[in-house]
């Protein structure tokens, strides 16, 4: 069954290598693009700002897991063509590479839920939302995607027919019931802000929380359903024809891997000086640019 739920990079360069480098490319362009934005995005969550509440926390794991993913991207390409057939190889990177993977899907639900108790919960999760107890959900996160994901590749190597039904218990607790999580709360954030009783909420507040649950929403049904739906049709019926199998897994993993890159529009709504910390970022840089442009101007003149 390991073969049917995991396709190795070498498998798709021998069968379609047109797809192999396109989708080599597409890989390029996201491990840069997303270790850039999360870097900036981990400077400005743990030097720049002071006050770590818990959604600031889930996020600075968050950027953590999607860094990890980033990385992972070169490591895969280099590992699999310098390990060949090596099983124990392609194993270790998938499970660093779905705990991560899961770790994301678990994080952006954990900010949903925060939001919502901070918008329509105040006072009943007053004593839930501290930063001890965001730090211990954290932890738990990374035992728990940790355990679930070895226990998912470990069946799907020892492959006995009981197993597809525990597999498919696995990824409910791992995908499908983290996205009815969201959904619920989105629906319900969005019902309970056009209550006059919530009027004390600034506007701004309120859109920004609507945003971010909208946004985690569009981001699962892009990077995530597509790869969990392709693993469950597995399970339902593992005599899927290899090459469709093999080119749907691919895909759906490569877009998975984009979550790196759209995270950082979480980022956004998560804090409010989160946009403006990054803006001053830029303007210091570009401002120390003219300084040294300028002065080099001077020199210039002086010397003439």
């Amino acid at each position: 069954l390991f073969s049917k739920f995991i396709h190795p990079d070498k498998e798709l360069y021998t069968d379609f290598y047109s797809l192999w480098i396109a989708l080599l490319v597409v890989n390029a362009i996201i491990f840069l693009v997303g270790v850039v934005l999360n870097s900036l995005a981990l400077y400005v969550f743990c030097f720049r700002t002071k006050t770590k509440t818990t959604s600031v926390i889930y996020t600075i794991n968050l950027i953590v897991t999607d860094l990890l993913v980033g990385f992972s991207l070169p490591v895969r390409i280099i590992m699999f063509y310098s390990a060949g057939d090596c099983l124990n190889c392609s194993l270790v990177h998938i499970f660093g590479y779905f705990v991560n993977m899961y770790c994301s899907i678990l994080f952006l639900t954990c900010i949903c839920v925060d939001r919502y108790l901070a918008i329509v919960q105040v006072e009943a999760s007053r004593k839930w939302r501290n930063p001890t107890c965001a730090k211990g959900i954290c932890v738990f996160i990374w035992i728990f995607a940790t355990v679930v994901t070895f226990s998912i590749l470990t069946m799907a190597i020892q492959f006995a027919a009981c197993c597809l039904s525990k597999i498919l218990v696995l990824m409910v607790c791992e995908y499908f019931f983290p996205l009815i999580i969201i959904i619920f709360f989105t629906t319900r954030i969005m019902c309970a802000l056009s209550k006059p009783s919530l009027m004390h909420q600034s506007r701004e507040r309120r859109m920004r929380a609507v945003q971010l649950l909208i946004t985690v929403l569009i981001i699962f049904m892009i990077c995530f359903t597509p790869f969990h739906v392709r693993q469950v049709a597995i399970s339902i019926n593992p005599d899927m024809p290899h090459g469709v199998s093999l080119l749907v897994y691919h895909v759906t993993v490569t877009l998975s891997s984009l979550n790196s890159c759209m995270d950082p529009i979480v980022y956004c709504f998560v804090t409010n000086n989160f946009q403006s910390t990054m803006k001053n970022i830029f303007r210091k840089t570009e401002t120390e640019q003219t300084s040294v442009d300028i002065l080099g101007m001077n020199k210039n003149s002086k010397g003439s």
